[in-house]
């Protein structure tokens, strides 16, 4: 009994948006001693299900409460935008491009959809083109493969390096039908290796298809990147942004429902009559004679039909109207509002909230957004340079581009939280002040140069050692010759006028 009550309490005190199978194993072999305390990684996962079901807000559980979770995630994803990738190499640069250009969009699904689950992968594969009459151009081509994290059922680790991963074991059911359209399913499970692939497929196996096959990996790595969420060294998978606020969405949908059946109850208003003489109103206004009998009858009265009633002296009606139905569930509605978007560490704007009855301006709430949006791309940045380096190497070992250097540098659009005014402004500001140290002698060209390049995203070195890149005083100086030479032109051609009308004046 004392088991099963600890068990019943622990279960409700956990998230529900976290797979606790494997922390209940844990407990139980620390228990029995089978491993006593020796540290592993906790292997618990995001209910994958759930957090898909609260960012599409179709469970009713939540209804009311999980609306915010898909602009929570999709902000996050907006401002994050994709990387470009920058390498020191021409003939890598031109690889990435283009691959990583014609995958885009499945970049943006990966932000989305690792903030949502928590975890996805992206498994990369070079097959034969199957639609040539679509892309003649590509004979054979790298496929970027999205695993959703439920068919990645095990992580096989190195075990003297646990960053090293040894093998994945992905599994997928597959649905079919045979020559008489029969139903069948198959489940096809892979053990992925930096040296062999292994395929098994039990139930129903397909015709002309192997149950079991092996063959070797080619490329002497594994080709599959795991995007891990807000993860760290102590666990094997990541958390998803809906984790942190699922209760207070829980809360909000359970507050706002409860308050909306008051509502219900009460929005009907009441008649109240104030009466001293009970039997002269009936009689009156409804023709009852003897209230007591018409009592014992089983009588009604309607109110149909009568648009005024006829009182006595002191006797009055009025309607009860509930002037708040849903009471003190605004308050505690929009508390919990503020905890969503403070445990989101998303702006109110996201949600639509009209910015002058915010607590906040958009000036104060952007440069949080900012740091959230540094701290995921920085937790992404290490995946993408791996991808990107298995890309170069894919690419270099099927006898195509081979480049020099497989090392990148990736770049993301500016996330600025001023606008464009404050930019002009503060940009007006600098350039005067550098423009008043020159005059002064107390700063070099070269110098104001490199410190407006900071503000300036088009302008390069002050000097490049890339002679097909021009630095900015190879510029400035063709800029000013430039001028030069249309003040001379300008300066020919009036000259030119001037003898053309001489000589026309001679002639006459």
């Amino acid at each position: 009994m004392k088991k099963a009550t600890w068990l019943k309490r622990a279960v409700g005190e956990i998230s529900k948006l976290r797979n606790v199978f494997s922390m209940f194993t844990s407990y139980w072999a620390l228990r029995v001693g089978s491993y006593f305390s020796a540290y592993k990684l906790d292997s618990s996962r995001v209910d994958y299900a759930k957090a898909r079901a609260l960012y599409e807000n179709t469970d009713d559980k939540y209804k009311l409460g999980a609306g915010f979770a898909r602009n929570i995630i999709n902000t996050t994803v907006g401002f994050m935008g994709v990387p470009r990738f920058q390498s020191v190499d021409d003939t890598a640069q031109d690889v990435l491009d283009n691959f990583f250009s014609n995958n885009t969009s499945r970049m943006l699904h990966v932000h989305r959809n690792t903030l949502r689950d928590g975890d996805w992968f992206v498994w990369l594969t070079r097959e034969e083109n199957q639609e040539q009459t679509l892309y003649p151009e590509q004979k054979v081509r790298l496929v970027f493969n999205m695993l959703p994290p439920e068919q990645v059922v095990q992580v096989i680790r190195d075990p003297l390096n646990n960053n090293l991963v040894r093998e994945y074991v992905i599994q997928a059911a597959h649905d079919w039908l045979d020559d008489q359209d029969n139903a069948k399913r198959s489940l096809v499970s892979q053990r992925i290796s930096a040296t062999k692939r292994i395929i098994q497929i039990t139930g129903d196996i397909p015709q002309d298809q192997a149950a079991y096959m092996e063959e070797d990996n080619p490329w002497g790595f594994i080709p599959i990147v795991h995007f891990k969420n807000e993860g760290d060294d102590t666990r094997e998978f990541g958390q998803s942004d809906l984790e942190p606020i699922e209760p207070f969405f829980k809360a909000y949908h359970d507050v706002l429902l409860h308050a909306l059946q008051g509502s219900k109850m009460h929005s009907t208003p009441r008649l109240k009559f104030k009466l001293k003489d009970i039997a002269g109103f009936l009689r009156n206004n409804f023709g009852v004679t003897d209230p007591y009998a018409f009592a014992s009858q089983g009588g009604t009265i309607s109110l149909d039909g009568h648009e005024f009633f006829l009182f006595s002296e002191d006797e009055d009606a009025e309607f009860i109207e509930v002037k708040s139905a849903i009471g003190d569930a605004t308050q505690l509605l929009q508390f919990l509002f503020y905890c969503i978007v403070d445990a989101s560490e998303t702006p109110e704007f996201a949600f639509g909230v009209h910015t002058p009855s915010s607590l906040s301006s958009v000036k104060e709430q952007m440069p949080i957004l900012v740091r959230k949006i540094a701290r995921k791309r920085e937790q992404f940045t290490e995946s993408w340079q791996r991808l990107a380096r298995m890309v170069l190497a894919m690419t270099a070992m099927a006898g195509n581009k081979k480049a020099g250097s497989y090392a990148t540098v990736l770049e993301w659009d500016e996330v600025n939280p001023r606008d464009e005014k404050e930019v002009a402004e503060v940009l007006d500001k600098v350039t005067t002040a550098l423009k008043t140290a020159m005059e002064a002698e107390i700063i070099s060209e070269e110098a104001a140069v490199e410190f407006l390049k900071q503000y300036i995203n088009t302008m390069n070195n002050y000097i490049n050692d890339d002679p097909e890149i021009p630095g900015e005083r190879e510029k400035l100086m063709r800029t000013k010759l430039q001028k030069m030479r249309l003040e001379d032109s300008q300066f020919l051609d009036e000259q030119k006028a001037k003898i053309d009308k001489e000589l026309a004046g001679g002639n006459q």
